[in-house]
């Protein structure tokens, strides 16, 4: 691949579009990701007006990696609403095939745990993952996940067989300071 200069931002509503482009080719392009293109089905005018709404709210990023004007990777932590269940916030990280093994994926995730550290809401971050997946398993071990749980025939794969699906999470630890 030729030299690309990668740009991490928030996503806007403008974006909308451009991140489902993306998002359907990785569906097409690897069954790791949890959604298919059914689950993808959303019409972009929905997506704009969640992703506003989702702006205004403390609990929720979506950030995008850009190469020039393509949207070649999508990261996000959301949580709930739900007093009870606040504190954790659920990460999901997804990056077009051609971009793999170029460290996009560390460079989002270092993102998203300094975001998770800033926020005064995430106690614990949590994903689910193919447990075929090993390039992710590796990235998120490297940045302090494990394994709680093991999901027997958590997934399908695109031929019909069962999958194991990996539940990983890390703790947040925020520090007053001195």
């Amino acid at each position: 691949m030729e030299e690309f200069d990668v740009t991490i931002r928030e996503a806007q509503p403008e974006d909308a579009e451009n991140i489902l482009k993306m998002m359907h080719k990785v569906a097409k392009e690897t069954e790791f990701l949890v959604m298919d293109d059914v689950g993808l089905s959303i019409s972009v005018a929905f997506f704009k007006e969640q992703i506003r709404q989702l702006q205004e709210s403390m609990n929720y990023l979506l950030l995008i990696a850009l190469d020039k004007e393509q949207v070649i990777g999508a990261a996000s932590i959301r949580s709930s609403d739900e007093k009870r269940l606040s504190h954790i916030g659920e990460l999901g990280i997804s990056i077009l095939k051609e971009y793999w093994s170029l460290g996009l994926g560390s460079i989002l995730m270092e993102e998203l745990i300094t975001w998770a550290q800033e926020n005064d809401q995430l106690y614990r971050l949590e994903l689910d993952v193919q447990s075929q997946n090993q390039r992710a398993v590796h990235l998120y071990k490297k940045f302090g996940f494990s394994v709680e749980a093991v999901k027997k025939r958590g997934a399908r794969g695109d031929d019909g067989r069962f999958l194991d699906v990996l539940l990983m999470s890390k703790f947040i630890d925020h520090f007053e300071a001195d």
